[in-house]
């Protein structure tokens, strides 16, 4: 705080960004010099006079006489002071910060070869990075993590709120970074079950998105899901691609754009979540845009009120003037013929 004696307390600047808790004090101030003036009427018929000769134009001009109104004025200051300093000058500052109730989210992204094929534009996996960056652009202090997976499964990313850092390993996303070929579904769920089993979120949730069936890994998609429900990790999986086509030639089924969608139903009934399937880019933005409202942010607002006081500086103001008051009370600039 700047010294108490600064006249900058006094500026109009200073006295308009005030808040006052008590402003009906300040109603008091015009009071101040009528009381000063009923004072003067009542007791200008009790004063006495002694009565010299003198040119009226020098005493006019006569400084001692103008200090026989120091003692009046200071009396005056001091309890306009004390009325501003009851009236409790106050500059409050707000802040308003947001909080998310946390959920923690992870990301099951499939990376095997048929990831690579070109029914979403460029492909099934660079259409479902592209709208994975967007679903965590969307999100609030939520904690995301990132799984890979082909014939295993790899934990990429842990659960964190550091989004750039999330941004950073979905752009390093290749296939070529998990050389086994399958789709171990089981073994991905399995692992990010193991990663939000013990966290602290409000809500666990599990977003899977791949292109066919389990074919690999050590654990199977039923399984895992069951443990999903047990630790309260919701579960929802993303078709990405066409359906399944079987087309007959030369007595061979030949498949076509292979998406076998009854595994990844299964995962999502089993783990209390929701089944999607995405067959262009514009559908699998949807079905984000889908999750995203329905594992909506939880917010709060908490308001914080600063609160500095101010009255102690016009106080000291007024117990200063009534020290120069009373310290003049029997000098010359007090008239003693009125005491």
């Amino acid at each position: 705080m700047e010294e108490w004696f600064s006249p900058r307390w006094f500026s109009w600047d200073v006295l308009r960004s005030y808040e006052w808790a008590y402003p009906y004090f300040l109603y008091a101030l015009p009071a101040i010099p009528f009381l000063f003036w009923l004072r003067s009427a009542f007791h200008r018929k009790h004063q006495q006079r002694l009565v010299i000769t003198y040119n009226r134009e020098n005493a006019r001009r006569d400084w001692l006489t103008l200090l026989r109104f120091v003692q009046p004025i200071c009396v005056a200051f001091a309890v306009a002071l004390i009325l501003v300093a009851l009236a409790r000058p106050q500059i409050v500052t707000e802040r308003t910060d947001k909080f998310s109730e946390g959920i923690d989210i992870m990301l099951l992204l499939d990376i095997s070869d048929s990831m690579m094929e070109k029914d979403l534009s460029p492909n099934r996996l660079e259409a479902a990075k592209l709208v994975a960056r967007q679903f965590i652009r969307g999100r609030l202090q939520d904690r995301i993590g990132l799984i890979i997976f082909a014939g295993e499964a790899v934990s990429l990313c842990p659960l964190t709120t550091d989004y750039e850092l999330l941004y950073g390993f979905l752009d390093e996303i290749q296939p070529t970074m998990i050389p086994t070929a399958g789709t171990a579904i089981g073994s991905a769920l399995a692992v990010a079950v193991n990663r939000m089993r013990e966290t602290s979120g409000e809500s666990k949730v599990a977003i899977l998105i791949s292109d066919g069936d389990n074919t690999s890994g050590n654990l199977g998609p039923t399984t895992a899901a069951q443990l999903a429900k047990a630790f309260g990790v919701r579960v929802y999986s993303i078709s990405v691609g066409k359906t399944l086509r079987i087309i007959k030639k030369d007595s061979l089924n030949v498949s076509s754009a292979m998406v076998d969608e009854s595994e990844l139903q299964k995962i999502a009934a089993l783990g209390n979540g929701k089944y999607f399937r995405a067959t262009d880019n514009t559908a699998l933005g949807a079905v984000f845009k889908q999750i995203n409202q329905i594992e909506k942010v939880k917010s709060r607002n908490v308001v914080s009120r600063d609160v500095s006081d101010y009255y102690r500086i016009y106080l000291y103001w007024a117990i200063l003037l009534l020290l120069i008051a009373l310290s003049t009370k029997s000098t010359f600039m007090a008239n003693i013929l009125e005491d």
